[in-house]
């Protein structure tokens, strides 16, 4: 019989969300590698590289390559000869495990897990409850996949209960083009078919744990229907020109994974979840020896790729621009930001949304008149850090009070992740002002660029608060220009035709 010791369990848990907050996973490294080798898009091949090297700066500074550092998700397979000398409950292990991994002095992790979630939402501190799923199965150990899910891929998450004879293929291919660019592409897809609603959810999220092995299954070619399921959908995924960031280009996805349950007559329930260009998961197995034992990838193992800014890229200065300069700015248009940046998330705009309404006035010391904000809820600092990693959440979320901040406070300009809706594209050009893209993905690489970091209102929001950040040439790519045309509806829409002229001259071309 094999015990379990509960301080083993709770150090194994603490030790892997360390890990896995700066350590990409071999796989994921390797395809980037050859999805940063293959791309044509200038855009996206920038975004991928930045990403990568992100990664290994990670690795190398043991600092989270995301400042979403997700909500746990744990599946536990329980050996039923398995005894545990513990005082909590398995539920309770996870939780401590998580409190210890996000409360680690040396690399403390953004707590992002709020209750009363339809309520206050308030900030619980130290990113607990996880999510924790466990089956009991016949044997002698306890089988650990854990996974930090970061809330802008979550929030893509698409279930369907389709007529048992509809296309699967053409759902998944309707889909993808909706979830914007938020999910911070390239990265995985994780797809459950059947059980029930809730079971296909599960088999989406579980088969996102699987490594990426689709290169090796385009060489041997299928041996299931499943196999083949597989190879349709990354290809013609690929094939709609999202590209990395949802800037045009040759991939999407790095993988499609599925995994399948009976279902009912009835029905073909069916979940997609995708995982962001964070991919953060690792499993282990506890044997009664003491705690899991990781193994980090080499530095060898990253690419030999340096990122610098393109030699046309237009430095701007924060402090002095003005909507006549920003008129000449182009969608797709690199730029090197520096001067005084404020920023603000959900939280923070809700409050000024409040104030505005009520008639009061902002806090002292916020006015974004001529000002930039940066959407960005960033990772305390250590170790004489002025910001922890810093990346762009998804703008997306912000265009309901887009016209708010445009017509009301004086703000020009807006920086963050993914695309703009119609209406705040809008607002933009109606405006005048400006949306630019920082990479999702490249927290760490990001806040090199901070220079200094203050707090300047609501505090206590915690990484919501507003604060005023001192940049020097942070990159950006002008997203949604002064006359409201948008790289992502432009990006996408330029590859995906080239995309199908190439496969049908390849055609042509083929004998007959």
């Amino acid at each position: 019989m094999t015990i379990i010791r509960q301080e083993d369990f709770i150090q194994s848990i603490s030790d892997a969300l360390q890990f896995i907050s700066y350590y990409h996973p071999l796989d994921f490294i390797q395809a980037m590698t050859a999805a940063w080798e293959s791309e044509e898009s200038p855009a996206a091949r920038d975004a991928i590289a930045q990403i990568l090297v992100n990664s290994r700066m990670s690795a190398e500074g043991h600092r989270p390559i995301c400042q979403d550092t997700g909500m746990v998700v744990v599946f536990l397979d329980v050996g039923m000869e398995v005894q545990w000398e513990a005082d909590l409950s398995v539920e309770a292990m996870v939780n401590a495990g998580v409190r210890r991994a996000y409360t680690l002095p040396e690399n403390r992790l953004r707590a992002s897990m709020v209750m009363d979630p339809a309520g206050k939402r308030k900030n619980t501190g130290d990113n607990t409850p996880a999510i924790t799923h466990v089956r009991l199965v016949a044997g002698d150990r306890v089988e650990v996949k854990l996974a930090a899910k970061g809330g802008g891929s979550e929030a893509k998450s698409r279930f369907t209960i389709l007529n048992p004879a509809a296309s699967l293929v053409e759902w998944v291919l309707e889909t993808v083009p909706t979830l914007g660019a938020g999910w911070c592409p390239p990265g995985m897809l994780g797809i459950g078919i059947g059980g029930s609603a809730e079971k296909a959810m599960l088999l989406a999220k579980q088969a996102l744990m699987e490594p990426i092995d689709i290169h090796l299954l385009q060489k041997r070619g299928p041996q299931s229907r499943t196999e083949k399921l597989r190879l349709e959908l990354y290809e013609k995924i690929n094939a709609l020109g999202i590209g990395a960031q949802g800037l045009g280009g040759l991939t999407t996805v790095l993988d499609v994974k599925i995994e399948e349950y009976p279902t009912h007559a009835a029905i073909l329930p069916v979940a997609l979840i995708p995982n962001c260009a964070a991919t953060r998961h690792l499993e282990f197995t506890l044997d009664g020896s003491g705690p899991a034992e990781m193994t980090p990838p080499k530095l060898a193992d990253w690419p030999k790729i340096t990122w610098q800014a393109a030699a046309d890229a237009r430095r701007v200065d924060l402090d002095t621009v003005t909507r006549e300069e920003m008129a000449e700015w182009q969608p797709g248009e690199r730029l090197l930001l520096s001067g005084r940046l404020l920023t603000g998330r959900d939280a923070a705009h809700k409050r000024i949304q409040e104030l505005l309404s009520r008639g009061e006035p902002l806090p002292d010391g916020v006015d974004f008149h001529g000002r930039f904000i940066y959407y960005v809820g960033p990772v305390d600092p250590v170790d004489g850090e002025v910001v922890g990693p810093a990346g762009p959440t998804t703008a997306t979320r912000m265009d309901p009070f887009t016209e708010m901040m445009l017509a009301k406070t004086g703000l020009i300009g807006m920086v963050g992740k993914a695309e703009r809706g119609p209406d705040a594209i809008e607002s933009i050009k109606r405006h005048g002002a400006v949306y630019l893209m920082a990479v999702g993905g490249a927290a760490y690489l990001v806040s090199k660029a901070i220079r200094s970091a203050r707090i300047l209102a609501f505090e206590e929001l915690g990484m919501e608060a507003i604060r005023e950040f001192e940049v020097e040439e942070m990159p950006v790519t002008v997203a949604v220009d002064s006359r409201g045309e948008s790289v992502h509806q432009r990006g996408p829409a330029e590859w995906r035709i080239k995309i199908e002229k190439r496969r049908a001259d390849s055609n042509t071309d083929e004998p007959g």
